[in-house]
């Protein structure tokens, strides 16, 4: 069966330089949330532990994403300071894995982002004391009615327990869907300040 060249996956390119790409063709092709990304950590006993997180920056230094530090997730990375990424694009079938180190962003960098979110958002951020049981839905709606008024008419400050992280990647992995399952697929690893990289079988 022949291959189209187009969708081959072209394994001398930078890897972040590729990601970029492919989120580009993601924004123009996902109809919610192209920057989605689903999160793994582990938990202090090892057990696996993943969710849906929105990726709110990438560069060379790596992927960065915003929450709670006090929720489940923050916890787990405080603990284990290791993640893995995956992102999934159904319309385009394809997805990227990434693996490696999280540090926490700098209060500069948090202060901005969340400085940008809508109002709402910011005010959820005091009222909700994440992945920890409430009585009740109408409980939270109180919770956001009393921080909604004590900030009438003030600017909404970032909870110093509210934060971003940062993966640097030590390995990325590019996958794209062909036909009859003979996925191509392009591992990249880190290797100093530079990258290596090998074409898996699917």
């Amino acid at each position: 069966m022949p291959e189209t060249e187009e969708k081959i996956i072209p394994a001398e390119s930078q890897p972040l330089q590729l990601f970029a790409a492919w989120l580009a063709d993601a924004e123009k092709s996902e109809p919610n949330d192209p920057n989605a990304m689903a999160l793994a950590t582990t938990t202090v006993a090892g057990a696996p532990s993943v969710r849906m997180v929105l990726l709110k920056g990438f560069d060379d230094a790596g992927f960065v994403f915003y929450t709670n530090a006090e929720s489940r997730k923050g916890q787990e990375l405080a603990a284990n300071p290791q993640a893995a990424l995956l992102f999934h694009w159904k319309s385009l079938r394809r997805q990227i894995r990434v693996e490696g180190a999280v540090t926490p962003v700098s209060e500069a960098e948090s202060d901005q982002y969340f400085t940008s979110r809508a109002r709402l958002s910011r005010l959820g951020a005091w009222a909700s004391a994440q992945s920890r049981v409430m009585a009740s839905r109408p409980e939270f709606l109180l919770k956001i009615a009393a921080v909604t008024a004590k900030y009438v008419g003030r600017d909404v400050p970032r909870p110093e327990y509210w934060s971003g992280w940062r993966v640097r990647p030590d390995a990325i992995e590019f996958w794209q869907d062909m036909p009859f399952r003979l996925h191509d697929r392009v591992r990249y690893q880190r290797s100093g300040e530079s990258w290596t990289h090998d074409r898996l079988y699917p």
